[in-house]
């Protein structure tokens, strides 16, 4: 059992900077993947990075390429996105999840489990 929670949600101006965490606790896996999720009011939620836990492999949707950072300190059970440059269509609820098999996956169905969710909003 897995518990995620999310937080460094908030208010950004168009073309700055925004660094979201989100905390594990529960049982530890050796070797599992993680991700991050977006969803903005009457859309899909969609995929924006993944990172496999013990190496750090990372993979991104194309939309957050090189403009966000995914990364993690498995010492510490924390995940971090480091959001820059960012635009309206990055706003929305964003929300960090985490899954068993080491394979990158983009689907929401693919993971097993969820945080609550942290509110970006982008002004200007």
């Amino acid at each position: 059992q897995v518990q995620l929670v999310e937080s460094g949600g908030g208010l950004v101006q168009a073309g700055g900077s925004l660094r979201l965490s989100c905390a594990v606790s529960g049982r530890t896996f050796s070797t599992y993947t993680m991700g991050w999720f977006r969803q903005a009011p009457g859309k899909e939620r969609e995929f924006v990075a993944a990172i496999r836990w013990t190496v750090g492999s990372t993979y991104y949707a194309e939309s957050v390429r090189g403009r966000f950072t995914i990364s993690r300190d498995n010492a510490k059970n924390t995940m971090w996105l480091q959001m820059n440059s960012l635009n309206y269509e990055d706003a929305g609820v964003y929300y960090c999840a985490a899954r068993n098999g080491i394979l990158a996956q983009t689907t929401t169905s693919k993971y097993d489990y969820w945080g609550q969710g942290t509110q970006v909003t982008v002004s200007s």
